[in-house]
């Protein structure tokens, strides 16, 4: 018979049920679970580092230096100038223009992008029963087209001369413009294709968020005598909130970091009237001046992260 403390050789107390052997932690974590989990973490962590993390840090140490093209052969000897290169685009002409031409590219763009978005999910949910999978997919196409491909055939498409659009008006009687080459349509024309490309992506969100919506809401609504309008300000808004914010958040990112389409169809200009600012950090890498197009980059960056604090503290109270 076995005494009270003693213990057979060769026989352990067996672990707790699912466990794999090793000392278990606090949480019911073995050592070698740990090990397991850091491991099959490590290549995530190592490729995050040396191409997100690393550089991150890297360029934000460059916006303190005057390092230019000319110095890439001696990095080290590039010295600080501590805040000069912020100090200079406070006085820069070139990059006010570009940050008023960004500004209003938000302001146009997202609402217009979330109207867009939000009438095709409404029009799919509610008022189109046959073809709903070839309009969603029609809609959709845009946005997995390459914006290149897409911002060619817009420009093609707004030609002065033979153009679609203008010829278009010619036979209404209407004499077009040059969309891309009048410094007053050349920014809204921009907006107009972003919203067009892009509220395909919005319409399944939405589309998403209004199938959540119970429709026993919308019958109570419609038993207390509330018209189609009715239902969808006090009914179908409020529930959408959140789905809105997600969506003007996604664009509103987006739209702030707009690149490929002034790049590709008006190179900025006529006048830099579609001149952005990602579009004048990369003109900065361009001549080479890698320290004050870094602190351009962080000065857009900290734009974006008000631009999404705003956002959250609008609809906060509201849900």
């Amino acid at each position: 018979p076995r005494r009270r403390g003693s213990r057979w050789p060769g026989l352990t107390r067996p672990g707790p049920r699912g466990s794999t052997g090793g000392r278990t932690g606090r949480h019911g974590v073995t050592r070698r679970q740990r090990v397991a989990g850091w491991g099959l973490a490590l290549p995530f962590l190592l490729i995050f580092t040396v191409f997100m993390a690393g550089p991150v840090l890297a360029s934000a140490a460059m916006s303190f230096t005057d390092l230019r093209s000319a110095d890439l052969r001696d990095p080290l000897a590039v010295d600080p100038v501590g805040v000069d290169n912020y100090v200079r685009l406070l006085g820069d002409e070139t990059l006010r223009r570009a940050a008023a031409n960004t500004a209003w590219f938000v302001l146009l763009g997202v609402p217009l992008t979330m109207v867009l978005g939000l009438a095709a999910a409404v029009a799919l949910d509610a008022g189109i029963s046959r073809f709903r999978a070839f309009f969603r997919v029609g809609y959709y196409l845009p946005v997995v087209t390459s914006i290149v491909a897409v911002a060619v055939v817009w420009r093609f498409l707004l030609e002065p001369d033979s153009g679609l659009v203008n010829t278009l008006l010619a036979r209404l009687g209407v004499d077009g413009p040059a969309w891309l080459s009048d410094t007053r349509t050349a920014l809204p024309s921009l907006v107009v294709m972003a919203a067009w490309r892009n509220m395909g992506f919005l319409m399944v969100v939405f589309l998403a968020g209004l199938q959540a919506i119970p429709g026993e809401l919308h019958e109570a609504a419609a038993i207390d005598g509330c018209g189609a309008w009715a239902r969808f300000r006090h009914v179908t808004l409020p529930l959408l909130r959140p789905t809105l914010l997600f969506g003007g958040v996604v664009t509103g990112i987006g739209y702030l970091q707009f690149f490929e389409e002034p790049f590709v169809m008006t190179g900025g200009g006529p006048l830099d009237s579609t001149l952005s600012v990602a579009f004048y950090i990369y003109q900065q890498f361009g001549f080479g001046n890698y320290g004050y197009a870094a602190a351009i980059a962080y000065v857009l960056f900290v734009a974006v992260v008000g631009l999404t604090a705003a956002q959250f503290r609008l609809m906060r109270s509201k849900t």
